[in-house]
C-alpha cells in the first residue's frame, strides 16, 4: 500500500492497494470520508496507476464535490435522532437531554459536540440493549456482551461466542432501522453466516426487514456527516 498525489486543483491524495486477485485497476471514492482508493493487480507499476487516475480525474473530483458536507453540531442547528432532525437549544444542565421535541445541550460552544455525543451513545445503548434482548428471547438464545463503536465499514457484528458490537450512530436512524440491525446481528446467534437459512431466521423475527435494510444502504453514509470530535 502507498500514497500518490493526483495533481490539479485541488490536489487529491490517493491510496494505492495491490490485490493479487485483481485483474484490472479500479477506483473507489468513499461516501463516508471522501478517501480515494485505487486497487490494482500486482504487476501494474505505480506510474501506470497514477496515469489511470489522471484519466479519471474529472470523475474523482465530481464524486468528491457531491459528498455531503461535514456538520459539527452547534446550538441553533439540528441533529438526527431516531430519524428526525431535532433542534439543538441551550440548556442549563451539563448532560444533554431531550425535552419536548428538542435537545437541550449546555455550553460552552466547544463542549456541545462532546456532550451531544455522550447523549447519543447513552440513548443508543439503551435502545440496542432492549432490541437485542427482545430478539434473542424470540430465538430462545442469549447474547453476550454489547459494545458500541463509531465504525465506518459496518453497522454491527456478532462474534462466535455471542458478543455483539454496534455503531452508536444507529440512534440517529429511524427506529425500525436500528431494530433491523439488532435483529440482523442477533440472528447470527443461530446462523453465523449469511446463508439462505440465516435470512430465514432474520425474516422470522423481523418481518419486512427489506425496507429498513434498503434505507440503510441508501442513507447510512449520511449518519457519518456529523462530526463530534476535533
Amino acid at each position: 500500500m502507498g500514497q500518490v498525489t493526483l495533481p490539479g486543483n485541488p490536489p487529491v491524495e490517493i491510496t494505492l492497494r495491490r490485490n493479487a486477485r485483481a485483474r484490472r485497476i479500479s477506483l473507489r471514492v468513499s461516501a463516508l470520508d471522501g478517501r480515494v482508493t485505487l486497487s490494482m493487480p500486482q504487476r501494474i507499476r505505480t506510474d501506470e496507476a497514477l496515469a489511470f487516475a489522471e484519466e479519471k480525474a474529472d470523475w474523482i473530483r465530481g464524486h468528491l464535490a457531491g459528498r455531503q458536507a461535514e456538520i459539527r453540531p452547534a446550538i441553533g442547528g439540528t441533529i438526527d435522532f431516531e430519524g428526525q432532525a431535532l433542534p439543538l437549544v441551550a440548556g442549563g444542565r451539563r448532560a444533554a437531554r431531550m425535552v419536548g421535541g428538542v435537545i437541550e445541550v449546555a455550553g460552552p460552544d466547544h463542549m456541545v459536540p462532546a456532550r451531544l455525543k455522550a447523549f447519543l451513545k447513552l440513548a443508543a445503548r439503551r435502545r440496542l440493549q432492549d432490541a437485542s434482548a427482545r430478539y434473542a428471547a424470540a430465538l430462545a438464545r442469549t447474547h453476550g456482551r454489547i459494545t458500541l463503536r463509531d465504525t465506518r465499514s459496518r453497522w454491527g457484528s456478532c462474534t462466535a461466542n455471542g458478543d455483539l458490537m454496534y455503531s452508536w450512530r444507529l440512534i440517529m436512524a429511524p427506529p425500525e432501522v436500528l431494530d433491523y440491525v439488532a435483529a440482523h446481528e442477533v440472528s447470527h446467534l443461530v446462523e453465523l453466516n449469511h446463508s439462505p437459512a440465516y435470512w430465514r431466521v432474520v425474516d422470522g423475527i423481523c418481518p419486512g426487514y427489506a425496507a429498513p435494510r434498503a434505507w440503510l444502504r441508501r442513507n447510512g453514509h449520511g449518519l457519518h456527516r456529523f462530526r463530534f470530535d476535533d
